[in-house]
C-alpha cells in the first residue's frame, strides 16, 4: 500500500493536481489527476492506495483528459459521430476509451447526427449557393448515414431551390456580351447541376427563360463572336462560302438563324 503524502495544484493548470506518495526515504511524485477525479475518489493526504487503485486512477484520468479534448473540439461547432471518432483517433486515444467517450457524449446529447444534419442543411441552404444533392454528399462525407441525410434534406424544399435558382439566373443571364443567350442558359444549367440542384427545379425555373432574354445584349454578343469568325475566315473565303462558315460557327455558339442572317446581311456581300 502507498500513502498520499502531499497534493499540490499544478502551476499552469489550476484544475489539475499532483499526487505525491510515500517511499522508504520520504516521498516521490506518483501521478496527476483532474479535479473531477480528485473529488470523485475523495483523495486527500494520508489516503492509502494499492497498485490496482493507482492504475485505476491513472486510467480514469486519462479517459477524463480525452473526454475533455472531445468537449473542447465540440465547443467550436456541432460535430458528427464520425468527426469525433476521427479526432480522437488522431489524438491517439485508446480504442476502448473512444467507445466510452462516444457513449457518454451521445447520452448527454452532445452528439446527434440527426440534429447535426438538419442544422447543416439549413445553414448551407441559407448561406451558400449549393443545391441539395451536393449538401447530401457533404453530409455523407462527414459520416452521416444516407437515411439521415435524405431525411434532413426535407428542410430544403422545392420552393427554396426554385427561389435560389431564379436568383442565380438573374445574376448570370444577360450579363455577358460575349456569349449567346442560349449558350449562357446551357452553361448556367450545367453549373446548377454541378451545384446539386434537382433537375425538376432547374427545368421549372427555366421554363419561362425566353421572357428574360435581352435582345440588345444578345446582339452585342453575336457581333463580338461574328467579328471574330469573320476575321478568321475572310482570308480564305468570300461570298457564299464565307457566309456559310460564319453561320455554322455562330449557330454552334447558340445564336438563332434569324439574328445570324441579320448580322451577315450587314457584313457580307453575296
Amino acid at each position: 500500500m502507498r500513502k498520499i503524502t502531499r497534493i499540490t495544484t499544478q502551476v499552469k493548470h489550476k484544475n489539475r493536481f499532483n499526487i505525491f506518495l510515500n517511499t522508504a526515504d520520504g516521498e516521490e511524485y506518483g501521478f496527476s489527476v483532474d479535479e473531477a477525479i480528485l473529488i470523485e475518489y475523495r483523495l486527500h493526504k494520508g489516503f492509502e492506495l494499492d497498485d490496482s487503485m493507482i492504475g485505476t486512477l491513472i486510467q480514469k484520468d486519462t479517459l477524463h483528459k480525452s473526454y475533455t479534448q472531445a468537449i473542447n473540439f465540440l465547443s467550436f461547432r456541432m460535430r458528427t459521430r464520425k468527426e469525433i471518432i476521427d479526432y480522437l483517433v488522431k489524438k491517439e486515444v485508446d480504442e476502448e476509451h473512444i467507445g466510452q467517450i462516444i457513449k457518454k457524449l451521445t447520452d448527454e446529447k452532445l452528439i446527434d447526427d440527426e440534429q447535426f444534419a438538419i442544422m447543416f442543411v439549413r445553414s448551407r441552404m441559407n448561406t451558400s449557393s449549393k443545391g441539395p444533392k451536393l449538401i447530401k454528399k457533404e453530409l455523407i462525407d462527414k459520416g452521416v448515414s444516407t437515411i439521415i441525410a435524405e431525411s434532413a434534406l426535407e428542410n430544403y424544399p422545392f420552393e427554396k431551390q426554385y427561389e435560389k435558382i431564379k436568383k442565380l439566373m438573374s445574376k448570370k443571364i444577360n450579363k455577358s456580351k460575349k456569349e449567346s443567350f442560349r449558350k449562357q442558359v446551357q452553361q448556367l444549367q450545367t453549373n446548377l447541376m454541378q451545384k446539386g440542384f434537382a433537375q425538376s427545379a432547374i427545368k421549372e425555373a427555366f421554363a419561362d427563360i425566353q421572357e428574360e432574354k435581352n435582345s440588345n445584349v444578345e446582339w452585342d454578343a453575336l457581333v463580338y463572336q461574328g467579328e471574330k469568325l469573320l476575321r478568321k475566315h475572310e482570308t480564305k473565303h468570300e461570298g457564299y462560302e464565307l457566309r456559310r462558315k460564319v453561320t455554322e460557327g455562330l449557330y454552334r455558339k447558340g445564336f438563332s438563324f434569324e439574328i445570324i442572317n441579320t448580322f451577315l446581311d450587314e457584313r457580307i456581300e453575296e
